[in-house]
């Protein structure tokens, strides 16, 4: 339904003390504090000026009852002129909760749980491995193909539940399991460059120390594992795993090298998606164009900000956004121009309401990134030393370099082999409520598609996920039996004066309930332009509360989970979003 003609909602507004500033079909935006009331279902109205009326009793009712309590109690929230990161650090420090930046810098910043020094990484071509490891182990009782996130929490878990455990964790990278996180955030924010170039970063959750990006573990060369009384987790680095035999329980390798199993973790994460225009275009082109996903991307990355003039990124999604804003800020000081387009209407544009996507335009704009939203791209071709871009309204641009960053695309070309099944348009291996795809084989991380038992099926690509997931599938492998009931959650930051994080089901076609704090004491004109903090209410069938998000709010992941877990409905929107404290973090 359509809102009242915005003279008349500035009018009724000013006249009743009421704070609900935009009713839409699609999202609705509202000011706190404001008690929500019960309402019927616009469906029920037989007309345009039956809603009308119906719009204004309810917004005089909502007036009513609200306006002494909001003039009493109205006040600029507390944390204003605080960083992110003193925010997020306040935060979490009041609800007692975890971040799981915080649980990664622990990781990679703790002493190994052994004396025995981990086998170093490697960010430089290596000669091949075959011939750094050339004694391959037969048997591993434990097998994790990918060297991720979920990989890596997976061996931890089952060296906790059996201490004994040999474990072999395969990685087509060739660098050790690292967090991946960094790549788009802490680094390219660090104000110490030559740092970042060593891949560390000054630690915000781990008292300002400065870390890298690598997983702390006495990791052991594969073919020293058998060798080891109390067992250990071996690392066999730059080896792709390209077949798997339930039936045999054997892995095979590119170059033909085999390995036999008891239980077998499929954490073989995703790769980037690219544009066909880039993919299939002439070598010139290929070679001024990248997509991003792993450190060898970021060293080189960084090296072009260093070294060209403008740098060209598509994709308005999380990566795409963080690398914007990122390469903006490491660029200031060298004059890097930073471009950036994509088909949504504004930055996060397939998770945000429409209002929100573009203040938060806005404020990447604000971070120096020279945004066109709502394009894409017709035609590109390598023009001298410049990439020239026709967008699909006949536009030009042009740049040094093109960074795509337009999606995962989740790795299961195992299934071919392995005869699993996958899900059809969501992607990943199919799993079981304990992440089992088949006898003695589990998935976890981006490409586990498991079933959520409050959102339906469902496949998650974030940090938080691969390592819940794996610590799970771990566990079950050695011997338990539990259910994968976690509602992962998602952070972003985006320069200085933006910061969310997020659980559920976080898409903008869904209706959206925004309660959003008073910047000011000052009455608000029509409509909402500031969206400093708050929170947003995604709702899925019969009304349900599906999604949250929290707009530079921290620390209220676990009130969000329970939320969802409740299945509280749109008419509990009210009573929740008191909880959240927006005024008082």
């Amino acid at each position: 339904f359509r809102s009242p003609p915005p003279e008349r909602s500035k009018k009724m507004a000013s006249l009743l003390g009421v704070h609900v500033l935009r009713v839409g079909l699609r999202s609705r935006t509202v000011l706190q504090p404001v008690l929500l009331q019960s309402r019927r279902r616009v469906s029920q109205l037989s007309s345009q000026g039956n809603l009308n009326w119906m719009i204004a009793a309810g917004v005089g009712i909502a007036g009513v009852t609200s306006f002494m309590y909001y003039r009493t109690n109205r006040r600029k929230p507390d944390t204003v002129g605080l960083n992110l990161s003193s925010q997020k650090t306040q935060g979490y420090a009041k609800t007692g909760a975890v971040h799981p930046e915080a649980v990664a810098e622990k990781l990679i910043s703790e002493e190994p749980p052994k004396a025995t020094p981990p086998a170093p990484p490697t960010t430089t071509p290596t000669p091949p491995v075959q011939e750094l490891q050339p004694e391959l182990p037969s048997h591993v009782p434990y097998v994790l193909i990918g060297a991720g996130t979920a990989s890596f929490a997976a061996a931890k878990a089952i060296r906790e539940k059996d201490p004994q455990a040999r474990v072999l964790i395969i990685g087509q990278e060739k660098d050790t399991p690292y967090s991946r996180p960094p790549l788009s955030k802490q680094l390219w924010l660090s104000e110490d460059h030559e740092a970042a170039r060593q891949l560390k970063f000054t630690a915000s959750w781990s008292g300002g120390k400065l870390v890298d990006v690598f997983y702390k573990w006495p990791f052991c060369a594969p073919h020293e594992l058998a060798s080891q009384e109390e067992g250990g987790v071996a690392v066999l680095t730059g080896k792709k795993a390209v077949g798997l035999n339930p039936t045999s329980k054997t892995v095979t390798l590119e170059g033909g090298s085999s390995l036999t199993y008891d239980k077998c973790l499929l954490a073989t994460g995703g790769h980037p998606r690219n544009l066909p225009v880039f993919e299939s275009g002439p070598a010139e082109l290929k070679g001024r164009s990248s997509v991003y996903r792993e450190i060898p991307d970021y060293l080189a990355l960084d090296s072009l900000a260093s070294s060209v003039g403008s740098i060209l990124v598509v994709g308005g999604g999380f990566l795409g956004s963080e690398l914007a804003v990122g390469l903006a800020s490491r660029g200031k000081s060298k004059g890097l121009k930073v471009t950036q387009l994509f088909p949504e209407e504004g930055n996060l544009g397939l998770v945000l309401p429409k209002d929100l996507t573009k203040w938060t335009t806005d404020k990447v704009r604000k971070e120096g990134v020279e945004v066109h939203p709502g394009t894409t791209i017709a035609k590109a071709t390598c023009e001298g030393e410049k990439v020239m871009i026709t967008t699909g309204d006949g536009k030009e641009l042009e740049a040094d370099h093109v960074l795509v960053a337009v999606g995962l695309a989740p790795n299961t070309q195992l299934a071919g082999s392995a005869r699993l099944e996958t899900h059809p348009s969501l992607g990943g291996f199919l799993v079981n409520a304990e992440l089992q795809a088949c006898s003695d084989i589990w998935a976890a991380g981006d490409v586990a598609c498991f079933f959520d038992p409050y959102l339906g099926r469902r496949r998650v690509e974030h940090h938080d996920h691969a390592n819940v997931s794996g610590g799970l599938a771990g566990r079950n492998m050695a011997g338990g039996h539990e259910r994968f009931t976690h509602q992962s959650m998602f952070w972003s930051d985006l320069g200085p004066e933006v910061g969310f994080e997020a659980t559920g089901l976080i898409d903008s076609k869904l209706p959206t309930v925004g309660i959003w704090a008073k910047a000011s004491q000052e009455e608000s004109e029509l409509p909402v332009d500031d969206f400093s903090r708050g929170v947003v209410f995604y709702l899925g069938e019969k009304q349900r509360i599906v999604g949250v998000l929290t707009w530079n709010l921290f620390g209220k992941m676990d009130l969000a989970r329970q939320i969802i877990a409740e299945e509280k409905t749109e008419e509990h929107i009210g009573e929740e979003a008191a909880k959240f404290e927006i005024h008082s973090q």
